[in-house]
C-alpha cells in the first residue's frame, strides 16, 4: 500500500508542473476579455458625451434663435403701433402747409368779412397741428439765426450775408417733422453763406 501511495504522488507531482501554464493561459486570456470588454464600453460612454453636448448645443442655438425672433416681432409691433401713421401723416403734412400758406398770403389788417374766415382757418390749423401731436407727430420750425442741423433741416438756397453767421438759418420754406424719433420730413431752410469781400485793384 505504501508503493501504491509513493507512486501516486510521484504522479501527481509530475503532473503539476504541466497544469500550471495552462492556468496562466487561461488567467491572461481572462485578462484579455475584460480588457476588451472596457474598451468598447469607454468607447461608448465618450460617444454619449459627444452626443449630449451636441444636443445642449443645438437646444442652445434654438433658444437663442427663438429669443431673437420674439424680440424681432416685439420690435416690429410697437414700430407698427408707432410708426402705422407714417404715410397718411406725410400726406397730410401738405393739407398743414397749406393752411399755413393761406395765412401768410392773408393781410396784415382784414376787414370784418374776411376776419371770421381767417380766424376759421387758424384754429383749423391749430387743431390739425394738436392731432398729429396727439399721434407722436410734432412740428420742426427752426428760427432764423439757428445753426442748420443737417439731421432735421434741408438747405434749399444759400444767401450771401455778414449779417449772418455763415451755416445759419436765414430763411424757413416750409417747416419739418417728426414722428416720435424718427424724421418725417426736414425743415426746408435757406441759409446764410458769408459774401465775397471784393479787393480793390485800383492803384
Amino acid at each position: 500500500m505504501s508503493e501504491e501511495k509513493s507512486s501516486m504522488s510521484e504522479n501527481e507531482t509530475n503532473q503539476a508542473p504541466e497544469e500550471q501554464p495552462q492556468d496562466a493561459a487561461e488567467a491572461a486570456e481572462a485578462t484579455a476579455e475584460d480588457t476588451g470588454a472596457a474598451a468598447p464600453e469607454e468607447d461608448v460612454v465618450a460617444q454619449l458625451k459627444s452626443e449630449v453636448a451636441d444636443l445642449k448645443d443645438r437646444l442652445l442655438r434654438a433658444v437663442a434663435e427663438t429669443e431673437n425672433v420674439r424680440r424681432r416681432a416685439e420690435k416690429d409691433k410697437a414700430d407698427a403701433s408707432a410708426y402705422g401713421v407714417t404715410a397718411f401723416a406725410r400726406d397730410m403734412l401738405n393739407v398743414s402747409d397749406n393752411l399755413r400758406r393761406a395765412l401768410d398770403s392773408a393781410p396784415t389788417e382784414v376787414t370784418e368779412d374776411l376776419k371770421g374766415f381767417v380766424e376759421g382757418v387758424d384754429m383749423t390749423e391749430r387743431e390739425l397741428l394738436n392731432i398729429l401731436e396727439r399721434h407722436g407727430i410734432r412740428k420742426v420750425e427752426p428760427e432764423v439765426g439757428e445753426k442748420f442741423d443737417h439731421q432735421f433741416h434741408q438747405a434749399m438756397f444759400e444767401v450771401p450775408t455778414n449779417e449772418h453767421t455763415p451755416g445759419s438759418v436765414m430763411q424757413v420754406v416750409a417747416a419739418g417733422y417728426v414722428i416720435k424719433d424718427r424724421l418725417l420730413r426736414p425743415a426746408m431752410v435757406g441759409v446764410a453763406k458769408g459774401e465775397v469781400q471784393k479787393v480793390d485793384t485800383e492803384v
